[in-house]
């Protein structure tokens, strides 16, 4: 079997500035969100990306765009008519956009219905406010529709369905969606929009207000903290029918994650093997290579899960075939669409014993919206060359994908992880499988803590250990941790050991491509 092209199963998911060369694709996309009303004119488009660029936003998936967002700047005054759509809009033209104002004013969001349920409004929102802190600005005001209302409005007033969608009796698939995304509600606003028949011309109006506001002050402000939020699996093994079974499971940790809101999620290494269990019983070298059949299957479901869960994931790892050698491979699925992979690079004598494991021959390091991050398959981290490595080219956050089978085997993992936390500055969680797996050999018991660790020192949480699950139960632990944080602990910590080590004395020596490297 030949090298697997990821291209093949990656999507390109991308949020950019609107351009004009986007104002066919966004009439097209209007006619299917909202069939009652008139579209975008070719001037209007005109004069928003005139006016204020920068807040037209679209997200296009394989170059198609699916998703825009509108809205421009005014100063706020509780006598200023928000409830009125035209007024506030210029009718769409927004010329009257304040540059110096402090409220940013979203004029429409759309997302193609053929792409809804991959919470790309939510990427839309995200934008919104991350515009707003980097202007300073100190509020988002909306109106919204309701387009779920005219379902109901012989039986209950607005402000009942209003009601009862806040209440999540009722769905709403606008307010809903606002209000997930951190939105309170204001008001309702009568005749907002004549044309909205879904809505019957109601809108609510909303405001989501900006915690790093500034008042009097022009530049973003510098925020203390930078937060990433880590999900870490522990994942029960059971037999399973199917991989539908599977990825039924593997979905709900997703699932988890996308409502926590995680930057990332890590499954343990080889939680795949499973599958076996759903197969005829061979040799565990045979058998081995049967998994990696899964291989597209398993490339496919999480790409999407990514995508549509709006979370990164590091998932676990899986066996790979490739010009007739069996590799440990784990994947990284960005929630833009892109995949990466980390073969395992150093082999236990059971794996090479049992499967016939060959050990990868290159270490990555992978650029993400939280920025550089490092994947050290179980026994890999037990080497500290390696997270010198990583921390070299810049990563903060390891992620160790483990698979043990006693608490001794485990604690070798976990210690070491530990370490290297302390040796190089960083961040490390570290997942692993629990249960048993009966006549599955080489993957029948397993043994599990799941972790989330930090250096140790007085300004981190007590031990070293940000978050950690209970020995061997199914769970998923959330926890966040601040990049800001580990920066200044580099410069100020009680120790520096990666400013303190003896480079005069002992250097590190490596290879990166062709290019042989020393630190």
């Amino acid at each position: 079997m030949q090298e697997i092209d990821l291209k093949e199963f990656e999507w390109n998911i991308v949020v950019r500035p609107l351009s004009i060369d986007d104002f066919p694709a966004m009439v097209e996309m209007q006619q299917k969100c909202f069939p009652d009303m008139h579209p975008w004119s070719r001037e209007q488009v005109e004069s928003q990306l005139k006016h204020f660029p920068e807040g037209q936003i679209g997200i296009e998936c394989d170059g198609k765009l699916v998703a825009s967002s509108s809205s421009l700047v005014l100063r706020y005054d509780e006598q200023t008519e928000w409830h009125n759509y035209k007024k506030m809009s210029d009718s769409g033209y927004i010329r009257n956009h304040v540059p110096d104002g402090d409220t940013l004013y979203g004029i429409e969001i759309m997302v193609d219905p053929e792409y809804r349920g991959m919470r790309l409004s939510r990427r839309l929102y995200d934008e919104r406010k991350e515009l707003c802190r980097q202007r300073n600005l100190a509020r988002i005001m909306i109106g919204g529709r309701i387009p779920g209302y005219g379902k109901y409005a012989d039986a209950m007033s607005a402000r009942e369905y209003v009601e009862r969608v806040m209440d999540k009796s009722l769905y709403d698939p606008v307010l809903t969606a606002q209000l997930a995304n951190g939105f309170a509600l204001q008001g309702l606003i009568p005749d907002y929009l004549a044309s909205d028949h879904e809505s019957r011309g109601y809108a609510t109006f909303l405001e989501w207000k900006n915690l790093d506001y500034r008042s009097g002050k022009r530049k973003r402000f510098h925020r203390s903290v930078e937060p990433v939020r880590i999900g870490a699996v522990q994942y029960q093994m059971r037999p399973v029918a199917d991989f539908d079974e599977f990825a039924r499971q593997s979905q709900y940790f997703v699932d988890v994650a996308g409502d926590y809101k995680c930057d990332f999620l890590l499954f343990p290494e080889l939680f795949t093997t499973q599958l076996l269990s759903c197969i005829e019983p061979d040799r565990p070298g045979q058998a081995a290579r049967k998994l990696a059949d899964f291989t597209p299957q398993y490339l496919e479901f999480f790409t999407e899960m990514a995508v549509k869960y709006d979370t990164n994931i590091i998932g676990g790892s899986q066996f790979v075939v490739e010009d007739d050698a069996l590799y440990n491979v784990s994947f990284f699925f960005g929630r833009d669409g892109t995949i990466g992979r980390q073969s395992k690079l150093h082999i236990t004598p059971s794996e090479r014993r049992w499967w016939g494991v060959t050990g990868g021959d290159t270490f990555e390091i992978f650029e993400t919206d939280c920025g550089p991050i490092s994947i050290q398959v179980c026994y890999d981290v037990e080497f500290p060359e390696l997270g010198r490595m990583a921390a070299a080219q810049g990563a903060n956050l390891i992620f160790v994908p483990y698979n043990t089978d006693s608490r001794a085997a485990y604690l070798r993992v976990r210690s070491c992880a530990a370490a290297r936390c302390v040796e190089n500055h960083v961040y490390c969680a570290i997942a692993g499988c629990t249960g048993n797996l009966p006549f599955v050999e080489n993957a029948d018991v397993h043994y599990a803590q799941t972790a989330i660790l930090t250096p140790s020192d007085v300004m981190f949480a007590r031990d070293g250990i940000s978050g950690e699950a209970n020995p061997n139960i199914e769970t998923v632990i959330i926890q966040d941790v601040d990049l800001e944080l580990l920066r200044r602990h580099r410069e100020t910590g009680s120790v520096q050991n990666w400013r303190d080590r003896r480079t005069d004395f002992y250097r590190l020596r490596y290879r990166r491509g062709d290019q042989w490297n020393e630190i």
